[in-house]
């Protein structure tokens, strides 16, 4: 067994979000846009929500538009508790 396989059986599944970058004018940081449809209970139409998060990008790599993959993480600073994962497609 690796030390990865042990520490995700210890911590459980870190969350993943798949969203777009709006804004990347921090240090270190984007805010990330992700949106979910979900079933109104009553209705049964779908809604489309939006939730903004604000991930921590290393190496400044990421620019509004780009499509990002970002993971949960220990809390960075006051607001950022999540960091990018991969870059799925950069913007044109």
């Amino acid at each position: 067994m690796k030390k990865d396989e042990s520490e995700v059986k210890e911590r459980g599944l870190s969350k993943v979000r798949e969203g777009s970058v709006v804004s990347n004018k921090m240090d270190k940081s984007v805010v990330v846009s992700v949106t979910t449809a979900k079933k109104h209970p009553q209705y049964g139409k779908y809604v489309r929500r939006s939730t903004r998060y604000i991930a921590h990008d290393e190496n400044n790599e990421c620019n509004p538009g780009d499509r990002v993959q970002i993971v949960e993480t220990r809390p960075l600073s006051k607001l950022k508790r999540w960091r990018v994962r991969t870059i799925l497609e950069k913007a044109v």
